[in-house]
C-alpha cells in the first residue's frame, strides 16, 4: 500500500495517488491527512488516481465522501480517476457517480476542472 502525495503547479492541483488496499488501516490514514493537507494548504482542486488500487471498502469510501463533502462545501472541485472494473462497479452500485465526478484518465480529469 502506498500513498504519493504532489502538486500539478501549472495547473494548481493537488494529486494524491493511491496503491494497494484501502480497507481502514493506515492506508486510509494516510489518505485522509494527504487530503486534509490540501484542504489546509488551500488547493481549490484535487485529483485522487485510484489506478493502483485493487480494492476499497465502506471506511474507504467514507473517507472519499468526507472528502467531497469538503471541497463541495467550500465550491471546489474534487475527481476521482482510474478506477478499475471492480471499484467501478462498487461506485455503480452504491450511485456514488452521481456524488463524484470520474474520469477515465488522469488527463482527462485534468481537462475538466474549470
Amino acid at each position: 500500500m502506498g500513498v504519493k502525495s504532489s502538486t500539478i503547479a501549472d495547473a494548481n492541483v493537488g494529486l494524491i495517488e493511491v496503491s494497494g488496499s484501502l480497507v481502514g488501516g493506515d492506508e486510509t490514514v494516510e489518505v485522509r491527512q494527504a487530503i486534509a493537507g490540501f484542504v489546509d494548504r488551500k488547493y481549490q482542486k484535487l485529483l485522487i488516481d485510484l489506478s493502483n488500487v485493487t480494492y476499497l471498502n465502506s471506511t474507504a469510501i467514507g473517507v472519499l465522501v468526507a472528502a467531497q463533502t469538503t471541497y463541495s462545501r467550500n465550491g471546489w472541485q474534487i475527481k476521482l480517476t482510474g478506477l478499475n472494473k471492480n471499484i467501478e462497479n462498487i461506485f455503480v452500485i452504491t450511485k456514488l457517480t452521481l456524488v463524484f465526478d470520474v474520469r477515465d484518465t488522469r488527463e482527462e480529469a485534468l481537462k475538466s476542472f474549470t
